[in-house]
């Protein structure tokens, strides 16, 4: 069977060799530069991307941001899983909200805004602190500001402006407002479903951001009171959207009670700890959705953590010495703060997963590596 993925990143390429085993052959569409290419080699094929579509048996997508008439084309193949109103809504979060209203997944309270006005009107409505994100085009962190005083209104929408101004009819853009809560911490549900709604969900995970980009992934920690929230919200989400494939739901926990934050309409960098903490990698089960596959298991098989590597070209060798710890590299070159790659360590219980993550900690600078000295601790204690 042959798989078309829209994008050929990263994500592209761990699909392509989860693919790889269940016979899958997968070749992947470029966006930036329109051209079909293999995801592991980058050789480009003389293919269109209308030749591509109809020589494959499915297609899928490894982002959100997919221009309309790629997707458009896609789709009337009827062959394109999640479908276009899965990605249009992870790639755009006033579609997003509506989708949570919708279906009563509770998220912060927000304002949607095109004008000054509307950001005046959210100051009042929602209080501040407020944290603004643009609907459109926004991700790891940018197309985002934070709101703590009126005297920053008037510098924060000229910026927001430009932004609004540069939409089409099209496609236009727009800015959302959001209430600022204090959270305890930020976790993540990913889960699959297949043709036949059929769904198979991973443990939460524990996830820790630096400068707005995943740092830091820890599973096998959650009490099944919060995984039941999580699920609940993942099924309602899945079954109205009649998706197949992975799913990703980042959500703010408040006192047990989980926000959500955002939706992610595929594979997801908070999962990449289930290529060796669990028996079925979500790279391996969104393939076996889209291609119409079984579904595999999602249990946990052993606790895991997962360490970006980020602008870094190289990790030191002395990690792989490191009982069960893993590295896994995407074929790019360095540049600061790029995702080059991820570091998997699992352990057969939290206090043994702290004790290799302070092995590492004592490897990989905390300036680079941030968070590892201070989790690792937090586990050893468990």
């Amino acid at each position: 069977m042959k798989i078309l993925i829209l994008g050929a990143g990263q994500l592209a390429r761990m699909m392509s060799l989860a693919g790889a085993p269940l016979n899958l052959n997968v070749v992947a569409y470029d966006v930036g530069s329109k051209k079909i290419v293999h995801p592991l080699t980058n050789e480009v094929y003389d293919t269109t991307l209308e030749q591509a579509i109809a020589q494959v048996d499915a297609i899928t997508a490894e982002f959100e941001h997919i221009p309309d008439d790629v997707l458009t084309l896609c789709c009337a193949s009827d062959k394109f899983y999640p479908g276009k109103a899965a990605i249009k809504t992870g790639g755009d979060r006033a579609i997003e909200k509506a989708l949570l209203s919708k279906t009563d997944v509770v998220c912060a309270p927000y304002k949607l805004i095109t004008e000054k006005a509307h950001l005046v009107e959210a100051v009042s409505m929602l209080g501040k602190p407020l944290v603004i994100k643009t609907c459109q085009a926004g991700y790891d962190g940018k197309g985002q500001w934070r709101l703590k005083s009126d005297d920053q209104i008037d510098q924060i929408w000229s910026e927001m402006a430009d932004f609004i101004a540069s939409g089409t009819e099209q496609a236009p853009h727009t800015i959302i407002a959001e209430k600022m809560i204090p959270f305890d911490r930020e976790v993540s549900i990913i889960g699959a479903r297949d043709k036949a709604g059929k769904t198979s969900i991973y443990p939460l995970t524990e996830n820790q951001h630096t400068n707005g980009v995943l740092t830091l992934s820890i599973a096998g920690k959650e009490k099944s009171t919060i995984q039941q929230q999580a699920e609940d919200a993942f099924n309602k989400i899945a079954d109205e959207l009649d998706y197949v494939g992975v799913l990703a739901i980042e959500f703010f926990d408040v006192g047990g009670q989980l926000l959500v934050n955002e939706l992610a309409p595929r594979v997801h960098n908070s999962g990449h700890w289930t290529q060796q903490g669990t028996h079925c990698s979500q790279f391996e089960n969104h393939m076996r959705a889209v291609a119409g596959l079984p579904l595999g298991n999602t249990e946990l098989k052993q606790v895991s953590a997962m360490i970006n590597v980020l602008g870094q070209s190289s990790i030191p060798a002395s990690v792989l010495r490191i009982a069960d710890v893993t590295s896994h590299w995407y074929g790019k070159t360095a540049k600061p703060g790029r995702k080059m790659g991820h570091i998997n360590v699992s352990a057969s219980n939290l206090h043994e997963l702290g004790e290799r993550l302070a092995e590492l900690a004592d490897i990989l600078p905390e300036g680079d590596y941030p968070g590892i000295i201070e989790t690792s601790a937090a586990l050893i204690l468990n």
